[in-house]
Formats: C-alpha cells, structure tokens, sequence
C-alpha cells in the first residue's frame, strides 16, 4: 500500500493531549501521514514529509472514525408496530426482543449476513470505523453460534448475549443453564465478551451473577446491560466483576456513578457506556452522562443500532444528543464517541485481536502507530456536528488506510 498525506487540515482532533491544544489534543492547519493501515505521522502541515499521494482537507474538520461500541447487528425482521405503540404512549419493556427472535431464526445465515453488511455499510457512510455487535436474537445454542460466526466475518468485536431475555414459554432456571453451559462453550470460541442484560424482566441479580462468572471461567470479558428500566444492581454488578463497560445508565443514583467513577482509581475499570439514540426512542431518562464525566467516570457513547429501541446506526446523532441534551461539551462527546469507545472494547491499544485473529492497533486515536481509521468531515470543526444536528457531515472515510467513503 502506498502513503498518503492528508494537509491542509483546519481543525485536527487526535484524542492525544501529547500532540495538540486542551481535550482531544486539537491541532490547527495540521497533517496527517498514513502509510498502510497505520498513521504514520502527525503534525503541522508545514512540516509534513512526503508522501506518495496527497489529499486537501481544503481548512476541513479531521477525527477519528467513531468507535460504535453497543450494536446487535445480526437479526431479521420489523418492529415498526412496536416503535408506533410507544409513540402512541405504551411503556417499554424488553418482550419485543421475542419478535425479533422469531424472525432471525426463521433467517438464513445469506440473510443475515446480508442486513448487516447493509448496515455495517450505513454505518461506514456515517464516519463509523470500529463496530462491536452482540448476539441475542437468536437464543438457541444453534441460532447463537450462527449469529456469532456471521458477525465475526464482517466486524471488529463480536459479544455473547445469549442472557438477552428467557424466550416465551421457557423456564428461567433451565434456560440460565443453557446459556451458561453448553451454549457459552459452543459460542467462546467465537466471541470476545459476554453480555447480560441484568433488568427486570430478563435476569436479575443472582442470574446476572451467574453469567459474568460462567464468562470470567472461560477466560472472556463481560459487559453488562444495566440500570435502564429502573434502578437495580447492574452497576454494582459490572463493576464488582471487572466488566469493560456498563450500557444504558437511565436511572443512576450518586453510589452508582461513584462506583463507576471509583472503578478507575486504582487499575482500568468499567468504562459508563450511554446510548443516547435508545433513550430517545423508548421515551426513557437520558442517562445522566454531564454527571458522569463530573465525576471522574470514563465516558464512551454508542448507537445500540437495534430493530427495537434505536434503529440508527449514526453516532454523529447520537454525539449532537449528547451535547444538545446531555450537557457535554464537543469535545468531551466526540472523545467518548471515539476513544471512549475504543477503551469499553479493549482497543485503546496496540495488539487486540479481531474476530479473524488479526492483531490490530490502537483505535480511537490519530498519532503515529495507530490504526488510520479517520473521518473527514464537511465542515471546518467538529464543532458543527452539534451545531447543524440532523446534518450528514461526513465527507470521506478512510478505514485501515483504506478510503471506504
């Protein structure tokens, strides 16, 4: 592969405070060098070397591509009549999984695979870089396996959540035995992490418990769903157990973001993952990210791209939600729509394995030996992505070194 320089770049947002001004290390009239699937350098445009190709940012805004952290990509069917029943004032509650479950069952592997090669696409086109996506849809040892080989063809971090919900007509006890028995040994091969979806109407404290144990036994990290219906123990939980990330975070009080932000105080901890879009579409609380970050906790925002409760896969919606709506700031959105991200999925650093067995670097970030995932945007800061919400603001991708849109 050949070098490529990117100059003549108006605002630069590397998330390294080494190389440029306050959060995000923000540089002005920058450049950017990839040579291969690597950044190579990162500086002033006026002291750039040479490279085999050029590229004018022509005074545009450069960042990382975002790092969408929370997806379940992998599923067939609709559930518009569901999303109308809460415009219309319904209650969410987490039973619509079930429809979804049927119809990704009732899905070949070609199908599937091709709805999320759809939306890995839209996701590319959005400035989307990095993706992690979650079984769940199909909660059976066979329809779990499939679902988490189809995903390990196409993204970059691929999460067991077979304790989605207990499918209609089966029982809770015999159900929590499966997912932790043979379905988690035939899908860890597979998968990096595993998930629980610890709220009232799928698996309590003790059953949670249960999964986060069964995955540290097999060697996997765990990620934990938790406190979006209500308070509850998920929180506590995903911190107790050493979880990379907490996802939802609706209904918080100050022991649960003092956990949170207590969880990094002596070691890496559990990164407090909000979901903007989600809130949104389920008319819950948003959670209560400025208090969040207030505290110390590490931040990360994702699309949780779903057929229920967020189909979107833009996180520059999500990164304006959060600043519109949520008290962030710019860059404190941008940065944990990117960097974020990347450290809730272990991949803020160099030599993480991708589902293929590839060893990648460091996501998230632009400086020198990280992976060249970058998004050029079609305005002079990324300021703009708040300031004109609802806008398509991504002018080109580049993923790996590769320009993908």
């Amino acid at each position: 592969m050949s070098s490529l320089l990117i100059t003549n770049i108006g605002e630069l947002t590397t998330n390294d405070e080494l190389l440029g001004e306050g959060l995000g290390g923000r540089l002005h009239d920058a450049a950017v060098v990839i040579d291969g699937a690597r950044v190579a350098w990162v500086g002033p445009a006026a002291q750039a070397p040479d490279a085999d190709e050029r590229f004018d940012a022509a005074g545009r805004a450069l960042l990382p591509g975002w790092v969408d952290s929370h997806t379940h990509l992998v599923f067939a069917g609709d559930r518009t009549a569901e999303f109308e029943a809460r415009m219309a004032g319904e209650a969410y509650a987490a039973g619509g999984i079930n429809v979804t479950m049927s119809a990704t069952r009732a899905a070949s592997d070609a199908e599937l695979e091709a709805n999320l090669v759809r939306l890995i696409g839209e996701s590319r086109r959005g400035g989307t870089t990095t993706i992690e996506t979650k079984t769940g849809y199909g909660l059976t040892v066979e329809d779990e396996l499939r679902s988490a080989v189809v995903a390990g063809r196409q993204v970059d971090a691929v999460t067991f959540l077979g304790a989605h919900v207990v499918p209609a007509g089966q029982d809770p006890d015999a159900y929590l035995d499966l997912v932790t028995g043979p379905m988690l040994d035939a899908v860890a091969p597979h998968v990096s992490a595993v998930d629980v979806f610890c709220e009232t109407g799928a698996f309590d404290e003790a059953a949670s418990a249960r999964v986060l144990d069964a995955a540290a036994a097999k060697g996997l990290a765990t990620r934990v769903h938790g406190n979006q219906l209500g308070h509850g123990p998920g929180v506590r939980l995903a911190v107790a157990h050493g979880s990379l990330s907490v996802d939802h975070l609706g209904f918080l009080d100050d022991a649960d973001i003092d956990a949170l932000a207590g969880s990094w105080s002596a070691a890496r901890g559990t990164v407090a993952t909000v979901l903007p879009a989600c809130d949104l579409s389920t008319r819950m609380p948003l959670a209560p990210a400025r208090r969040l970050v207030d505290a110390g906790a590490v931040l990360a925002i994702a699309s949780n791209c779903n057929p229920g409760t967020s189909y979107t896969s833009s996180m520059g919606f999500c990164v304006a939600t959060a600043v519109l709506q949520m008290g962030l700031t710019i860059q404190e959105a941008v940065r944990a729509a990117t960097l974020g991200g990347a450290i809730a999925l272990g991949m803020d650093h160099d030599g993480w394995l991708d589902p293929r067995g590839t060893v990648q670097p460091a996501v998230g970030v632009i400086r020198a030996g990280a992976r060249a995932d970058l998004q050029l945007l079609e305005a002079p800061s990324a300021t703009h992505l708040a300031y004109r919400p609802g806008m398509s603001l991504t002018a080109a991708v580049w993923r790996a070194g590769e320009r993908v849109a």
